[in-house]
């Protein structure tokens, strides 16, 4: 229940107001001392408190042989009427703020520590996108996103992946990295690269216990950095893919020596 009531906080309620609400939920008409009684508040306030719910159509009254009774609105009707609010003020603001902000360059770089944050972040991204989507990805993050995707794709996004691990779904083009296992051990966790119309990106790197450290960007310098690092990680699989066995053969298991940046065996 502290649960719930510090939610309806959330969406603008009082304490107290949340508690009224509360108590005619359970039992309802009630009269304002039956409020008081169940539901904690004071006997002083209460009226002052229903007063509140009553301006915000949360409850209504109704009266019988002159006693006055209160009843709540329906839960959904409640929640869908807030929603409703908040996206129309979402939508007024979005129009408002860009106004009062001018066309500035974004160039500042956008700190991510948590995991949730990360990945509607992500989705926001692919939902705001106009024509391309380039990823870098591992499973547990891409099935989280797998929705987004296909509706980027019914928008006639071209959309471009490069998947750690065995893809469960082809969703636009993907292209299967070879060395997953490898590539993790270097790290030390999973990493996650997304640019969107060659404008905005985010960058991040997945822990254990999804511990984060990421970064989102429209800094040009930034974006063009991750988007050439897909880029070449593609033309890479291209290759891998038609010249496998060459490669194995040139660089050993797992290409190792391919990797070794500070030495070029094959010019020595």
């Amino acid at each position: 229940m502290k649960t719930i009531i510090l939610e309806l906080m959330e969406l603008g309620l009082s304490e107290y107001e949340a508690k009224a609400y509360l108590s005619l939920l359970r039992e309802s008409p009630a009269t304002a001392y039956e409020i008081a009684k169940s539901s904690g508040v004071p006997t002083s306030k209460v009226y002052e408190v229903l007063k509140r719910l009553i301006e915000k159509g949360i409850i209504s009254i109704i009266e019988e042989r002159k006693i006055k009774r209160y009843v709540p609105i329906e839960p959904d009707e409640f929640l869908n009427k807030h929603k409703n609010k908040m996206e129309t003020i979402i939508d007024s603001l979005k129009d408002e703020l860009s106004n009062i902000r001018g066309k500035r360059e974004l160039s500042y770089i956008w700190n991510i520590t948590e995991y949730d944050y990360l990945m509607n972040k992500v989705r926001r991204m692919i939902e705001g996108a106009a024509k391309t989507i380039l990823i870098s990805i591992w499973k547990e993050e891409f099935a989280l996103i797998e929705d987004r995707i296909k509706d980027a794709l019914k928008r006639k996004i071209k959309v471009a992946v490069v998947h750690f691990g065995p893809p469960e779904l082809r969703l636009g083009q993907i292209y299967q990295h070879p060395i997953e296992d490898t590539i993790y051990q270097e790290k030390g966790g999973r990493g996650l690269v997304v640019v969107v119309d060659s404008k905005e990106v985010l960058m991040g790197t997945v822990f254990k216990n999804n511990t984060v450290e990421g970064a989102w960007s429209m800094n040009r310098g930034f974006v063009t950095l991750a988007d050439d690092y897909i880029k070449h990680d593609i033309y890479i699989m291209k290759i891998v893919k038609r010249f496998d066995r060459t490669l194995i053969k040139k660089f050993g298991d797992k290409y190792a020596k391919l990797r070794n940046i500070f030495r070029d065996e094959e010019v020595l």
